[in-house]
């Protein structure tokens, strides 16, 4: 070959290369230039608590720029919340995920695995396996977090908000104004007998001091959970778990509606009632109505309250009042208990709208949540405005844990910033990250709340049956979940107004009780106890 038939066929070589490095390299103009790919475009459904705007909020702006995604959300007020997921499922027009706020509303289980099998929620594993490092590290670690999330077929459908709350494992708690206690002369009340003692004491001998018989003994409301005073009194007779009034003896399952103890019960409350030692209020009020008889304005007048804890029923006199352990009644002395304070479910799934893209970068957004850092920010905002970091010489809440963070917002007055996402950011809080939080050592201190109610729970631990209904990890066949669902709120609807009506005298125990035990029937009680036993068959093949 000559010479200059070499040079011309070089020339061409080198401009073919040049050509394709520039096709396959300069093709992208934003790439050139330096920027970023365009942002994924992610649709969310998502129930917006009073005072954040998610689509200006400090976390939302994080997340979009941290994973170059751009989240449109259909945010929904609190009220309603279920009704308007269901009918955005129900429609077909449905977002490419969902974040919800666990107390409000999220999927149960049947959910899960209903949408699951239709496919309209997608399986989270492999998205887990591949793009999760956080989420795939915390089910490794923790069973009881991967049994939450895993449905019977062992597909992820949805993830749990997952908060190891302590004392919300035991709601149903009973709070004592000590001033009058001390007052009176009165010990903490142990028994049942002694309880009506001491409210018997708190009607008849004026314990404000301001002359007037304007005491409450008792009261409560009706809601939320743990502030009704009926567990709390009937777990001196039968154990209540204050939701599906269900049991376990060895094996089977029970409903304590219908058994001699519950009737005794009754029978106790209702004196109590008689004797004018119980708030009527505390059966029709709802918590704002409540904790106007805790901050009452002239001198305090509520003396025993069923609640959680204390700043749900009063924010002025928080310091008078101490838990009442349990009550040893005539048959036990139990203490309600709920799980770990975490509900079954899923707060959080991804349908089958959503782009591989937008999988992922949800994925991705949520496994940062998992790490400690992403679920600080997520529920409390940013650094210097939900939180700081811990001073020389704080404590952490749990023995021997360092502090982590130390929260800027108060318990007793915890007011949306707009910096984090609140409650519907609750996805990762073990009990080693919630004990990792600056504590005060001085319980009635404003930073030293959460070890109080610590220090409270610790006299309910232990005080629930030894056996039990595991109702946050029973999975239902989606063939009998409505049938069930509609069974249990017709029952405990039920058994909660024949309750009341016992207790107020509109029925009368003696003439009344055998009518009661057969409307149980002929609403099918031995129906519902039947599915929920094959359910917990089902959820525990090795007992």
């Amino acid at each position: 070959m000559k010479k200059s038939q070499i040079r011309i066929l070089a020339a061409l070589c080198i401009m073919i290369v040049t050509l394709s490095a520039c096709k396959l390299g300069g093709g992208n103009e934003e790439q050139e230039s330096g920027g970023k790919p365009a942002p994924v475009e992610i649709n969310v459904f998502a129930q917006q608590e009073t005072g954040i705007d998610l689509r200006t909020n400090d976390f939302t702006k994080l997340l979009e720029s941290k994973f170059n995604a751009h989240i449109n959300w259909d945010s929904i007020t609190p009220d309603g919340a279920k009704e308007k997921r269901q009918i955005s499922l129900a429609g077909g027009d449905y977002p490419d995920a969902y974040i919800l706020t666990a107390y409000l509303d999220q999927f149960s289980q049947s959910d899960l695995l209903k949408y699951g099998k239709e496919g309209v929620i997608l399986p989270l594993n492999q998205l887990i396996e591949q793009y999760a490092p956080n989420i795939k590290a915390a089910m490794e670690k923790d069973p009881t977090l991967k049994a939450f999330n895993t449905a019977p077929d062992g597909n992820i459908y949805g993830l749990v908000a997952y908060s190891e709350c302590f004392h919300c494992s035991y709601p149903n708690k009973m709070w004592v104004n000590t001033e009058w206690l001390s007052k009176l002369g009165l010990a903490m009340p142990t028994t049942t007998a002694q309880f009506k003692s001491m409210l018997e004491a708190f009607k008849k001998s004026d314990p404000n001091g301001n002359g007037v018989a304007d005491e409450i003994p008792l009261s409560g409301s009706i809601e939320d959970f743990g502030v009704r005073i009926i567990p709390y009194l009937m777990n001196g007779f039968i154990y209540d778990d204050d939701r599906n009034y269900l049991a376990m003896s060895k094996g089977k399952v029970e409903t304590v509606a219908n058994k001699p103890q519950w009737k005794e019960g009754i029978a106790f409350i209702k004196s109590l009632y008689d004797e004018g030692l119980i708030d009527p209020g505390a059966f029709i009020q709802n918590a704002e109505a409540l904790r106007r008889i805790g901050d009452n304005a002239g001198a305090p007048v509520l003396g025993a309250v069923a609640g959680m804890h204390p700043a749900i029923f009063t924010s002025e006199r928080l310091k008078d009042y101490a838990p009442i352990p349990p009550l040893q009644g005539p048959y036990a002395s139990h203490a309600t208990f709920d799980g770990g304070g975490i509900q079954p479910g899923a707060k959080f799934a991804i349908t089958n709208k959503a782009s591989k893209e937008a999988q992922i970068a949800l994925i991705q957004m949520v496994d940062y949540i998992y790490t400690p850092e992403g679920q600080t920010i997520a529920q409390s905002g940013l650094e210097g405005i939900g939180w700081r970091k811990p001073q020389k010489g704080e404590a952490a809440l749990g023995e021997g844990i360092a502090p982590q963070f130390a929260s800027l917002i108060p318990i007793n007055n915890a007011k949306p910033t707009n910096s984090g996402w609140s409650g519907m950011a609750h996805f990762y809080m073990p009990r080693e990250y919630r004990d990792s939080w600056v504590a005060s050592k001085d319980i009635y201190a404003s930073d030293g709340y959460e070890r109080r109610l610590i220090e409270a729970t610790q006299l309910y631990e232990g005080h629930e049956p030894s056996e039990m209904f595991p109702i946050w990890t029973i999975w239902l066949d989606p063939a009998e979940a409505d049938e069930a669902g509609i069974l249990q709120t017709n029952l405990s609807n039920y058994i909660e107004q024949s309750t009341l009506q016992f207790i107020t005298g509109d029925l009368n125990l003696d003439k009344d009780w055998d009518g009661y035990l057969a409307g149980l029937d002929s609403m099918q009680v031995g129906r519902y106890l039947e599915i929920m036993q094959k359910a917990y068959d089902q959820s525990n093949p090795n007992k």
